[in-house]
């Protein structure tokens, strides 16, 4: 996979997400240097639920249902590729 920010493949998107968990609120704080997204998600890093929470977002962000977004790497790191289904 390309390494950037966000890749549309087509139909496709990856991106690269750095992920705050046990934040106050969850949102898109911005984007840093090298296009890696940073989202605040409000849910614990425990048992899949702040990853649960940042697919919830990003669904929600890009208007497609839940199933079409997959966490491709990452799912016990901060930093993260995310796949979207658009």
């Amino acid at each position: 996979m390309t390494r950037c920010g966000a890749c549309d493949h087509g139909d496709v998107m990856d991106i690269t997400v750095k992920v705050t968990p046990k934040s106050s609120r969850t949102e898109l704080v911005g984007k840093l240097a090298d296009g890696t997204w940073k989202i605040k998600v409000a849910a614990a890093p425990e048992k899949g639920k702040a990853n649960r929470e940042l697919c919830a977002f990003l669904a929600d962000h890009f208007g497609v249902p839940q199933s079409r977004v997959h966490i491709v790497s990452g799912e016990t790191a901060h930093i993260k590729r995310v796949r979207v289904d658009v």
